[in-house]
């Protein structure tokens, strides 16, 4: 029996590139935050890139 049996994909594809792109713009050292500070933190990263694809329409939870 699967594990996932029932389980709805809570990210859309779009999501999980848009992450991927914004983790890599982290290491390069171009991603900024919303004031231009450089971001420095992995868990800022992924926030970042989340609110990226909620902003291109990708299907994403809402913020807590």
């Amino acid at each position: 029996m699967s594990r996932t049996r029932g389980f709805e994909k809570q990210y859309d594809e779009t999501a999980s590139e848009s992450v991927e792109s914004a983790l890599h713009r982290q290491k390069l050292g171009t991603l900024r935050s919303g004031k231009g500070g450089i971001v420095a933190s992995r868990k800022q990263a992924i926030a970042i890139g989340l609110s990226e694809a909620r902003k291109e329409g990708a299907k994403v939870p809402t913020k807590p």
